[in-house]
């Protein structure tokens, strides 16, 4: 009996947390209304802390969700055995997903909720993907944690003029092979000067 109550409360959460990645894709993610929110999953305001203490754990929930579904998409992957080119893949992969929601993006890579910090249980996840994606970069011949960073923030970079400027195009993004390429190049360029 336990296990089903468990299971039911398990998917209630699950259907809030998709509810309020919908209302956030026409609300913003700041705006998020528990109001609304309670409303769209036919309950009243109160009974939503029953799921959530706050509407920080809300959003706790929201990126944990986030990157999960992120994970799901890294993990269907076929990376080539070619260092460079799974990069490519994987970053590739990880860029589309940013790009294809907004409200996402911003709360996954941009922290705009004043006060939020994802918990150290949540936060897991974002580890993952950055462990994975470091994993690569080591392969593809990036030895520094500096090199990786700077690898990282050019990314961020791309996707945030993209999102900002063409968030229904491809003016940034359709670049990112190039710039990788010109990435995992610059440290044997530094290697070769005296």
């Amino acid at each position: 009996m336990v296990g089903k109550v468990a299971q039911r409360r398990e998917e209630r959460t699950a259907e809030i947390v998709a509810a309020a990645w919908e209302l956030s894709s026409t609300q913003g993610i700041g705006a998020l209304s528990l109001h609304a929110l309670a409303r769209e999953v036919g309950m009243r305001q109160p009974s939503l802390y029953v799921y959530f203490d706050s509407k920080m754990a809300l959003y706790d929930a929201m990126f944990a969700d986030g990157n999960r579904q992120l994970l799901a998409r890294l993990d269907a992957l076929e990376l080539p055995v070619d260092p460079r080119a799974a990069v490519k893949v994987f970053v590739r992969t990880f860029v589309d997903f940013a790009v294809e929601d907004r409200e996402r993006y911003a709360l996954l890579l941009q922290r705009p909720i004043p006060g939020f910090v994802p918990t150290a249980s949540s936060y897991e996840f974002a580890q993952d993907v950055m462990s994975r994606l470091t994993e690569l970069l080591r392969a593809a011949g990036l030895e520094s944690q500096d090199d990786v960073d700077c690898f990282v923030a050019m990314v961020a970079g791309l996707i945030a003029a993209q999102i900002g400027n063409e968030p229904d195009g491809d003016r940034w993004t359709r670049h990112l092979d190039r710039l990788t390429d010109m990435y995992l190049d610059e440290p044997k360029r530094r290697r070769r000067r005296p």
